[in-house]
């Protein structure tokens, strides 16, 4: 007998929580759909290098492993890796973070959520510059919040800016959180050191949190790191910063990440981490203590890939008709405009039928993005001469 669905049961997707129906679908995924499966595409619409992880780091697990560091552990991250943390800080920026004031999250992604999920009630508005990194406004619905955008202006040159005074017409009496990623996934936006510390009064006169993804601190052109808000920052200020593994050594599938939280804040992450993921896997956490005792050298070698890869797009595809390809000063994104009116989830979809270049559509990162796409040039300068090789040849034949 053919079973019956009840009434009840037919729309099962109208019975979830609201917040949760109203969560976008990746437009990114929309096109890699396409063309996942074709060894034949140039794939770069992931935010992923093209290296894999270092085989110090692979052997650091296996080592931790047949050690037999496969059990649950402290769902803050092992008490060396949160040292280790702390001696990274001390080494790039110059500042004294104790190991009570990180946890060690699944991943950046986890950070972020952990992040929202203490700073939001709901309805509580959160600013994010925008065009932003989708999974950033999506955390914060999740959480319940409001994302409020807060669109880059365009430089005439094709770079992007964003003046404070824009950040601050835009906080309301809904205001809790002002967002900052950078460098910035995707426009490749730096924010200067005194302009951070003019959102850092900014945020303390108003009584607002700060949330710093710094992920790509180390992808900036010109022998420099980028600075950090924790240069300026005290331990009571309202900073929350969050960070990964996954770009600078090359490990984004093993999931880790870590948070950085003002002074006393432990207990209240630690219970975040027990009731999430307890702990990431303990042996990833020793490959991450090796990452970051052994791998300078590594992220020298990315971020000069990526420079000359930068080059390589940047130069190909700034004369073609209609295209404007200003270098970004960090992260590994190249947000370009192709000209034309054709939206930018067409034009992505028709660069990866044409041209067999898989792109990301600017309107992924929000309706500020439209008229671009981001081109990740995290590559060997090979793959970026062949991606512009094939783009030439469509978009100089549509110009």
């Amino acid at each position: 007998m053919a079973q019956t669905s009840s009434p009840a049961a037919v729309d099962l997707a109208a019975a979830l929580s609201a917040r949760i129906r109203g969560v976008g679908t990746s437009q990114i995924g929309l096109v890699a759909d396409r063309g996942r499966d074709d060894p034949e595409v140039v794939k770069l619409w992931i935010g992923e290098g093209d290296l894999p992880t270092p085989p110090f780091i692979v052997e650091a697990a296996h080592r931790a492993m047949l050690d037999g560091h496969t059990r649950y552990t402290t769902s803050l991250g092992l008490p060396a890796l949160r040292e280790a943390l702390g001696a990274y800080h001390a080494r790039h920026w110059g500042v004294d973070i104790p190991p009570d004031r990180f946890a060690v999250t699944a991943g950046g992604m986890n950070a972020i959520m952990q992040a929202a999920q203490v700073l939001l009630e709901p309805g509580d508005e959160i600013i994010i510059p925008s065009p932003a990194w989708p999974n950033l406004r999506e955390a914060v619905r999740i959480a319940g919040g409001v994302p409020v955008a807060v669109p880059y202006r365009r430089l005439p040159d094709g770079r992007f800016a964003l003046p404070l005074a824009d950040i601050a017409a835009a906080i309301t009496a809904r205001t809790r959180v002002i967002m900052v990623n950078s460098p910035s996934n995707p426009t490749g936006w730096t924010m200067p050191l005194a302009e951070m510390t003019a959102l850092r009064d900014l945020a303390r006169d108003r009584g607002l949190w700060i949330l710093s993804d710094e992920v790509y601190a180390h992808f900036t052109y010109g022998n420099r790191i980028a600075p950090s808000f924790l240069q300026i920052c005290t331990e009571d200020d309202r900073l929350i910063v969050t960070n990964t593994f996954s770009k600078n050594w090359a490990m984004t599938g093993w999931r880790a990440g870590w948070v950085i939280y003002p002074r006393g804040l432990a207990p209240t992450f630690a219970k975040l981490g027990q009731y999430s993921t307890t702990s990431i896997s303990t042996f990833v956490q020793h490959a991450c203590i090796a990452a970051l005792a052994e791998g300078d050298g590594f992220i020298r070698t990315m971020v000069d890939r990526c420079a000359e890869a930068r080059t390589i797009l940047v130069d190909g595809l700034s004369g073609l008709p209609g295209v404007t390809a200003a270098p970004p000063d960090g992260a590994f994104y190249l947000m370009a405009r192709m000209g034309g009116d054709e939206p930018s989830l067409d034009l992505a979809l028709r660069l990866l039928r044409e041209a067999k270049v898989g792109v990301a559509p600017g309107t992924a990162f929000g309706p500020e993005g439209e008229g671009l796409v981001r081109i990740c040039f995290a590559i060997s300068p090979a793959l970026a001469r062949e991606a512009v090789e094939r783009l030439s040849a469509v978009l100089g034949r549509a110009g």
